[in-house]
């Protein structure tokens, strides 16, 4: 369960706040793999950050009895002077992870960095640190993985592998992710929220919620 209750969110302007949510109130079912569909500037990319805790409500809350993980596709908590080894064993600690020795070894089996996982993160190519970062997120239990574009990080051969593993987190966990292609949507989501004036609706057909988006 992820309850939005008096959620309010603006942004400062010349001509005073630009509300994105007002006194928003939404519960998102449980046991779905949610679409957030809405057309530009709807608030899409605001609530995802809002869920992911890297910005904060105007007022309001949200409240949740869920493990949700950081957006799966970005560095966040990846420190530049720490090496691969030290960040990612900050991480697990960070969020709780029990056995610090098998999640260190499930991150660089799968990040596939060699030697140079036991270097500074500030030598690591982009691509280098999209692994590092997208594997000690995929290697967590999470109950809820965010998922903003998540398949287009590192490369071809990595690409196919962060899909592997999304595709099964989504059948063991549950999802929600924004994107723009509408074939990755129908292939990890079962379901949508579409976002329109500030307002949420759950779909529980992602056909005709893609239908009504395309009405948008």
């Amino acid at each position: 369960m992820i309850s939005l209750r008096n959620l309010t969110k603006f942004y400062p302007s010349d001509l005073g706040p630009q509300y994105v949510f007002k006194d928003l109130n939404f519960e998102m079912p449980s046991n779905h793999n949610i679409a957030l569909l809405g057309k530009n500037g709807a608030g899409k990319s605001t609530l995802f950050r809002l869920l992911a805790g890297s910005e904060y409500p105007e007022k309001g809350k949200i409240v949740t009895d869920k493990s949700l993980s950081w957006p799966v596709a970005l560095a966040t908590g990846i420190h530049p002077q720490m090496t691969g080894s030290e960040n990612v064993r900050f991480i697990g600690r960070v969020n709780g992870v029990s056995d610090l020795n098998k999640y260190e070894n499930r991150v660089r089996n799968f990040a596939e960095l060699g030697g140079k996982y036991h270097l500074p993160v500030k030598t690591y190519s982009s691509g280098m640190r999209a692994k590092l970062a997208f594997a000690s997120c995929i290697c967590i239990d999470f109950d809820i993985y965010l998922i903003d574009e998540a398949t287009s990080v590192a490369d071809p051969k990595f690409r196919k592998k962060s899909r592997r593993a999304l595709i099964k987190k989504s059948r063991e966990a549950n999802i929600i992710m924004v994107s723009h292609e509408i074939d990755v949507i129908e292939e990890f989501c079962d379901s949508a929220v579409i976002i329109d004036q500030g307002k949420l609706e759950f779909y529980n057909d992602l056909n005709k919620a893609i239908e009504k988006y395309k009405e948008l």
